[in-house]
């Protein structure tokens, strides 16, 4: 990860936290974190190549960083992380506990539960090697923790959110990403009561959550991003807000902002990852036309349009802090507006040629990617 993003990573997820948590309460930005699809998205809109497995390490890893310094603030910590951090986990939840009044014991206890469920009791040939615990100031917790399979080289990441844990070993998660591996050995899964019974003698009465029906996250081995993977009349309802004159000048009264249209076309997207509902998530890749990717998919990272985004956003919360919710609530009237146009207007982007016109302008815009760095320039989280 190259620190020219990670730096403005680290300063974009902080922002939308704060504004999901501002307008919806620490509860709801746990729930996101918690949908797989919702992740995928603010993944891509930060600037990550939107089916990347880095993607998990990177988000968790800059919004740890973002996060720390207005933990007590926002009532979010961020605990564990890849690898040796991860087996900090323990000590920084009794830590917490100690300053927040937690019962911290119970809170290592949900940690060393979610994963060792991960890694033991399902047997889908992946390891864990990075576990991220959330947690807010009520004892809320989700989290977000990845597997790997040495042997293919692939990655699975497993979602939990205590709101929806009723049994720690009967279907508690709340998303599982990865390639279906054929018939397993899952013991969490709803219909394995059976067999935990005999193996782990616990209780013999029925679990209480019901398995819900399965939404399915599938991302494919290709890295670049194809027309296919774009819900292409959501895209063009967004590029239709950008670039079309009457229907700019409305979106730009609304923000309150002389704003052109790059930029509108990026916030229109952070909008939707703050305020959009949990069915717009369905085609993660769309979101990586905010902000594009370190790979170059499906352009290089536009890094003036980046940072004018993430300064939009930072004015927006620090109005908001002296009770002046204009241009932060002009975020959601944006979401909203894209929203109506798509249904107006029925437009449907030209996928190839919304990428030409992104190369296009890419050295205006301070186009940049991970191959345009010099070697010793790349750091990992």
């Amino acid at each position: 990860m190259p620190h020219w993003l990670a730096e403005r990573m680290t300063g974009l997820g902080t922002a939308i936290t704060e504004t999901v948590v501002r307008d919806y309460g620490a509860s709801a930005f746990l729930s996101r974190l918690s949908d797989p699809f919702w992740f995928q998205a603010l993944g891509a809109v930060m600037g990550m190549d939107w089916h990347s497995s880095g993607i998990t390490t990177s988000v968790m890893g800059a919004l740890k960083r973002g996060l720390a310094p207005r933990a007590d603030e926002l009532g979010i910590y961020v605990c564990g992380g890849r690898g040796r951090f991860s087996r900090n986990t323990p000590q920084e939840l009794r830590s917490l506990a100690g300053r927040r009044g937690f019962d911290g014991e119970a809170l290592v206890r949900a940690s060393r539960l979610t994963a060792r469920v991960d890694n033991n009791a399902i047997a889908d040939g992946f390891q864990i090697y990075l576990h991220s615990f959330v947690v807010t100031s009520a004892g809320e917790w989700a989290v977000v923790q990845q597997g790997l399979n040495d042997r293919s080289g692939m990655a699975r990441r497993y979602h939990w959110h205590s709101a929806s844990v009723r049994d720690f070993v009967a279907a508690p998660h709340t998303g599982i990403v990865g390639e279906n591996q054929g018939v397993i050995m899952n013991l969490v899964d709803a219909r394995a009561k059976p067999a935990r019974t005999a193996l782990l003698e616990i209780t013999r009465e029925n679990p209480e959550k019901t398995l819900l029906a399965a939404r399915h996250l599938r991302l494919p081995n290709h890295h670049e991003v194809l027309a296919e993977n774009v819900d292409l009349k959501r895209l063009g309802a967004v590029l239709a807000v950008a670039y079309e004159r009457d229907l700019h000048d409305f979106a730009e009264l609304l923000l309150l902002e002389k704003l052109g249209p790059r930029t509108l076309q990026s916030l229109a997207l952070v909008a939707e990852v703050v305020h959009g509902a949990p069915n717009r998530f369905s085609d993660p890749a769309r979101f990586s036309f905010a902000h594009g990717g370190k790979d170059r998919h499906p352009f290089k990272v536009p890094l003036k349009t980046y940072d004018q985004s993430l300064r939009l956003l930072r004015k927006a919360l620090k109005a908001a802090k002296v009770g002046d919710r204009d241009k932060l609530d002009g975020f959601r009237r944006l979401e909203g507006f894209v929203r109506a146009t798509e249904t107006r207007l029925d437009p449907e982007a030209d996928f190839d040629a919304a990428v030409a016109h992104e190369n296009e302008i890419s050295p205006s815009l301070g186009g940049r990617c991970v191959f345009d760095d010099k070697p010793g320039q790349r750091s990992l989280f």
